[in-house]
């Protein structure tokens, strides 16, 4: 059995980056990105929504029995329908997906060709952002 040098195994791992940095997704996130930071009414609906959430936030911890619960509920909801109706928004949302994705062949191609038994984690597009920590995340 051949063995492996580990200089040579991280060489690798380097121009297998290198090659997922030239992709189409990469490219197309970063791109997306950039749009993102630059456009005035989805950066002020991100402040938004952030000053939104920790009120609901702070009023979930006591549920329905806070004064404020709903109200504080319904603002959320409101502002997360104008996050999804932001073309920059949703533009970088599904380039993250779609580098999600690739992430995810990846990673599972390898783990796969070590061994079936390894678990990789399935990227979930409806699980909320919060569950999905660890993917790819701006």
């Amino acid at each position: 059995m051949k063995t492996i040098d580990m200089t040579e195994l991280l060489s690798d791992a380097y121009d297998l980056a290198d090659e997922i940095n030239k992709s189409h997704e990469v490219q197309s996130y970063l791109s997306s990105q950039a749009e993102l930071q630059e456009d005035v009414e989805a950066q002020k609906l991100i402040s938004e929504f952030q000053k939104k959430k920790e009120l609901y936030e702070e009023t979930k911890r006591f549920g329905i029995f806070h004064p404020n619960y709903h109200e504080a509920k319904q603002e959320i909801e409101v502002v997360q329908a104008q996050l999804r109706n932001n073309a920059a928004i949703r533009q970088f949302l599904e380039a993250e997906e779609r580098l999600d994705q690739l992430l995810y062949q990846i990673s599972s191609t390898i783990a796969k060709s070590v061994s079936h038994q390894i678990h990789i984690p399935i990227p979930d597009s409806s699980a909320p952002r919060k569950q999905r920590k660890g993917m790819c995340q701006s």
